[in-house]
């Protein structure tokens, strides 16, 4: 039986990145993973995979459409599905191989097996029984399908089987217009594929910014993505390696049915603590079957934490990772913090969308008073040089204090200059802070800039 100080359960970004957080902090530290490979969902199956996909997809699309405009001519590329997924695997290997170094660097034990919690300080892995001080569970989160709907992986697919399918289907419907449903929608239309998204309610992207959900639907419909939105999917019968979606529109509860060869369920996650043996544990779960902590990340049982996709919260792996380095503060007995208000979320299609803190529709259900300013990427000299001049970016300010209260950006490297605001609002910055830093110019950071400035006398180029 080994002892450690801190043992953590899962080694995705949650997980690894609050083992390392604790071993620089000078807690001996295990991390317990079964996968073969540490990184979790995000680097095996999950962001990493997807943004490799999502890159060569784009480069095949300015290829198609962007590269004669240039000047650069020549016969467009053709793809090697195969070798995609091969560069694909070749991405996710580099990734993991790399935090395989951490934990040896860290001197971090990979515990490898599936853990349980027989009893508050232990951790069973496999037959071994360790001892800890601190035991945080960073199990993530699984897929969520729909009731009556198999998942085989072949011709219905969750969001792992879709970054290994065998072939680029003629046909896919995507089920859910979420942030996983569009982007690996836009990966293969892009490959060829024709795509119908079905989504549940009114409009894609759900919760985000209305001006940016209705604007991106509309440059994501010119690339060629048909939507059928307000649509009650009602089932997937799969035969002879193809499928038929019936579904319910909810305004009139009409039925319809569309066939396809590969259905991908893109309806959310839901957290994975399946075997940890928590109910026995006596842990308190809410009613979404997450693991209930209190302001520090800590269960009702003593010495038992829980952050990242297990908890309450978004589902993102930059969540995890502040939760992460933030329990092992605690743990070290430090004052841990995340700044939840502050969490910013991509989605990686292009043109890019990112956003943090409030929406216009959240500022207006809390009665505050906001100001708007606005300004569009076909204002953006480089946008312009690059093709990539649709959409805009949003600042949300105080009416009276000017304080950033949010962002919303449609646009390229949007996920990239969301971090500008990110920073401002963690300094409690004023747009006219933001307005007055000087921005390289020619940049597409100087929309940000020209945004800030329209919260005041107006921006200079529109």
């Amino acid at each position: 039986m080994a002892s450690y100080d801190v043992i953590v359960i899962g080694a995705g970004p949650g997980g690894y990145v609050c083992a390392i957080r604790c071993a620089q902090l000078g807690l001996k530290t295990a991390c317990v993973e079964g996968r073969d490979a540490l990184g979790g969902t995000c680097l095996n199956i999950g962001c990493i995979p997807s943004k490799a996909l999502l890159h060569a997809s784009h480069l095949l699309h300015e290829a198609e459409h962007n590269f004669a405009k240039m000047g650069l001519k020549g016969k467009a590329p053709s793809v090697d599905f195969p070798q995609m997924l091969a560069y694909k695997d070749d991405v996710i290997g580099q990734n993991t191989k790399g935090i395989e170094f951490l934990f040896k660097k860290n001197k971090i034990d990979w515990l490898k097996g599936w853990g349980s919690i027989p009893e508050a300080g232990k951790v069973k892995v496999g037959d071994e029984v360790h001892e800890a001080r601190a035991i945080v569970v960073a199990t993530g989160s699984v897929p969520s399908s729909l009731p009556g709907i198999e998942i085989d992986q072949k011709t219905v697919v969750d969001s792992e089987g879709a970054l290994s399918l065998s072939k680029v289907p003629k046909k896919m419907v995507v089920i859910g217009a979420g942030v996983i449903g569009l982007e690996l929608g836009s990966v293969y239309k892009r490959l060829g594929s024709e795509v119908e998204v079905i989504e549940y309610l009114d409009e894609i992207t759900p919760g985000a910014d209305a001006e940016v959900a209705k604007t991106f639907r509309r440059i994501l419909g010119k690339q060629g993505l048909s939507f059928t939105l307000g649509a009650a999917v009602q089932s997937v019968e799969t035969a002879r390696n193809k499928a038929k979606v019936t579904y319910k529109l909810r305004k009139d509860d009409s039925e319809h049915t569309v066939d396809a060869d590969v259905v991908l369920v893109a309806t959310g996650r839901k957290p994975y603590t399946d075997g940890l043996g928590l109910s026995d544990l006596g842990v308190e779960m809410t009613e979404r079957g997450q693991v209930k902590t209190d302001a520090h990340w800590a269960t009702n049982v003593k010495g038992v934490y829980a952050i990242g996709d297990a908890i309450v919260g978004p589902m993102l792996a930059h969540k995890a990772e502040d939760e992460g380095m933030a329990v092992a503060e605690v743990i070290a007995g430090k004052a841990g913090h995340v700044n939840y208000g502050v969490i910013p979320g991509v989605i990686y299609t292009m043109p890019e969308v990112a956003s943090v803190g409030e929406t216009e529709e959240t500022l207006k259900k809390a009665g505050r008073a906001y100001k708007v300013g606005k300004f569009p990427f076909m204002g953006n000299a480089r946008a312009k040089a690059v093709m990539q001049a649709e959409g805009f970016v949003k600042i949300l300010a105080d009416k009276d204090t000017d304080r950033v209260l949010g962002c919303h950006i449609i646009g390229p490297g949007a996920g990239d200059l969301i971090h500008e605001i990110c920073v401002a609002m963690e300094f409690g910055a004023a747009a006219e802070d933001v307005a007055l830093t000087c921005h390289a110019h020619p940049t597409f950071s100087e929309a940000v800039r020209e945004a800030a400035l329209a919260c005041g006398d107006g921006p200079i180029h529109s």
